[in-house]
C-alpha cells in the first residue's frame, strides 16, 4: 500500500462528518500525513431574506459580499473544529480551507489540486426523494474523485430477529402437526 502524505476530510458541519474528521486525524496520526479540513459553504447563504416567510430569495433582494460568506463559514468550520482539537493536536500539519460552490465537484477539484491521497467521508443515510432526485454526494465524490475514497459509516444496529424464525419455518411443510 501506498504511504499516505495528504489526507482530505471533507465537511458539512455535522456529527456524520465529525465522524470521517476524528477517523482522519487517526490516520494522519499514524501514517504522519498532512489532514487538510475541507468545508463547502452553501451559495445559498449570500442571499439576505426579506421576509420572515419561508420564501427563499425576495423580488430585489440583496446580497451579500462572497467574501462575508466565507468568512462566515470559515467561523462555522472553527466552531465546528474546537470539540475535536484534542485529536487535531496528534496531527503533524492540519490545515482547514473554505471554498464555495457545488459540493461534489468542489471537493473533487481540491482532492485534484492539493494531490491527496486519500479522501474520507460519512455518508447520510439519506432515503425517499432527496436521495432520488439529488444522489448521494458521497456516491458522485467516490465515481469521479482521481483518489481513494474511505467511506466511515456508523454502525447499524441489527433487529433482533434470533429466536423469531428459523429456516424450517419456510420449508415444504411435509409432517407438521395440525394446530389443535
Amino acid at each position: 500500500m501506498k504511504n499516505l502524505t495528504k489526507i482530505l476530510v471533507p465537511t458539512d458541519l455535522s456529527e456524520h462528518s465529525r465522524r470521517a474528521l476524528l477517523y482522519g486525524c487517526s490516520l494522519a496520526a499514524d501514517e504522519k500525513a498532512s489532514l487538510l479540513v475541507l468545508h463547502v459553504a452553501n451559495e445559498l447563504n449570500a442571499w439576505e431574506y426579506q421576509t420572515d416567510d419561508l420564501a427563499l430569495i425576495a423580488i430585489g433582494g440583496k446580497t451579500w459580499p462572497l467574501d462575508r460568506v466565507l468568512a462566515e463559514a470559515n467561523l462555522d468550520l472553527v466552531h465546528f473544529l474546537e470539540p475535536s482539537l484534542p485529536s487535531l493536536k496528534k496531527t503533524a500539519n492540519v490545515t482547514k480551507r473554505v471554498v464555495l460552490g457545488p459540493v461534489a465537484q468542489k471537493v473533487i477539484a481540491v482532492a485534484e489540486e492539493e494531490n491527496a491521497d486519500l479522501v474520507i467521508m460519512s455518508p447520510r443515510r439519506h432515503r425517499g426523494l432527496r436521495h432520488l432526485l439529488f444522489g448521494a454526494i458521497t456516491d458522485r465524490v467516490t465515481r469521479l474523485c482521481p483518489c481513494p475514497v474511505l467511506s466511515v459509516t456508523p454502525p447499524q444496529p441489527s433487529e433482533p430477529w434470533r429466536g423469531k424464525w428459523t429456516p424450517l419455518d419456510f420449508a415444504w411443510p411435509k409432517h407438521r402437526p395440525a394446530n389443535v
